[in-house]
């Protein structure tokens, strides 16, 4: 297949990328690449891109027959994380939002066949402690989740014989990745614990989580993609294993039995987390047969200890500019080389 892949120099895009092209699909990309000097390893995939920013993208003229030609959208590009989805909700809701719209009305309009959308389980927000299925009652509590909420609603109005929208929710997503994220729980968690010797929680520990390894996120854009129509249109997944859900707490004592020396310690400010919610995914393992997840939370930690060990991580990187998203944003602003609406400033040189 011809795959437009956006965000593809991101945290799961650089991985997912790879593993397209391991399946021979001829894979375009798009991507503004913020994050260009926040590489963790070797393996940025280096492919063909037919645009940087997606908000310039969809307001081009020409962008309907850019896409002319293209079997699917696999559409990631957006601000990824809750912090930076605080950081200006309204930006938020423009990236996440306004432009994956248009970009799907775009795809539509060119012919494209089928539109997989990275949405996420953030959308059950503030849940009780009872498992949430597809069809559960979605309460988002960040900018980023009410982002993903309305772009879900309105590009499932544009399913048509012809354009075929599937949305996967991932769970909290983990893993060693080229363009690694220390934002999210079990790579922080296991970084303080490399680079300290404890195992930092930020919350009180209570809240549930469903997580997923980033490779098995991969797996679950390939299946879908890949799948025979009628058993992904117009079709809402939430991505991971129902085993896979687990109390903040619970990850914690995985981090202190696996990293040497570990001990659990607290925040001065840990307090309670709205974010709570247990998530059903066993409609994914019956319906889309093509995804096998390989990875489990203990497993991925020895995989995140042993990269974080070699590398001699230090609280530095994952909590200063170099790694954690929000604070490389701030300090390239601070810095002037990229302006306060995520557009890149280009600095003239004297002659």
């Amino acid at each position: 297949m011809k795959i437009l892949l956006t965000g593809h120099l991101g945290y799961i895009g650089s991985i997912l990328a790879w593993r397209l092209l391991e399946r021979d699909h001829d894979v375009v990309g798009l991507d503004s690449d913020l994050f260009a000097d926040c590489s963790f390893a070797d393996g940025v995939p280096e492919l063909h891109s037919i645009g940087g920013d997606i908000r310039d993208f969809v307001s081009d003229s020409a962008a309907v027959e850019r896409l002319r030609g293209f079997d699917a959208v696999i559409h990631l590009a957006g601000l990824s994380n809750d912090p930076l989805g605080d950081y200006r909700p309204g930006l938020t809701r423009a990236i996440n939002a306004t432009a994956s719209i248009a970009l799907a009305r775009l795809a539509r309009a060119a012919g494209v066949g089928r539109f997989v959308y990275a949405s996420s389980c953030s959308n059950y927000g503030a849940s009780n402690d009872e498992f949430v299925a597809e069809d559960g009652r979605l309460c988002p509590v960040t900018p980023y989740a009410e982002s993903k909420v309305e772009s879900e609603a309105a590009i499932i109005a544009l399913a048509d014989d012809g354009f075929s929208p599937t949305f996967l929710r991932a769970s909290t997503a983990y893993g060693v990745s080229p363009r690694l994220r220390f934002d999210l729980v079990v790579n922080n968690l296991t970084a303080w614990a490399c680079a300290t010797g404890e195992v930092h929680l930020k919350s009180d520990g209570s809240p549930w989580r469903p997580i997923v390894h980033v490779e098995d996120i991969a797996l679950a854009y390939i299946a879908a993609v890949e799948a025979p129509r009628a058993d992904v249109h117009g079709e809402v997944f939430n991505v991971g294993q129902t085993t896979e859900n687990y109390q903040i707490r619970e990850i914690a004592e995985l981090v202190r039995q696996i990293v040497p020396g570990a001990k659990i310690g607290f925040a001065a400010e840990a307090s309670p987390d709205l974010r709570n919610y247990r998530v059903d995914c066993d409609y994914i393992a019956r319906r889309l047969h093509g995804f096998k997840p390989q990875w489990t939370c203990r497993r991925g930690i020895e995989q995140l200890f042993d990269a974080f060990d070699a590398r001699g991580l230090s609280v530095e990187d994952f909590e200063g500019p170099r790694f954690k998203r929000i604070a490389h944003i701030q300090q390239r602003i601070a810095e002037g080389t990229l302006h306060e609406d995520l557009y890149p400033i280009q600095r003239r040189i004297a002659v």
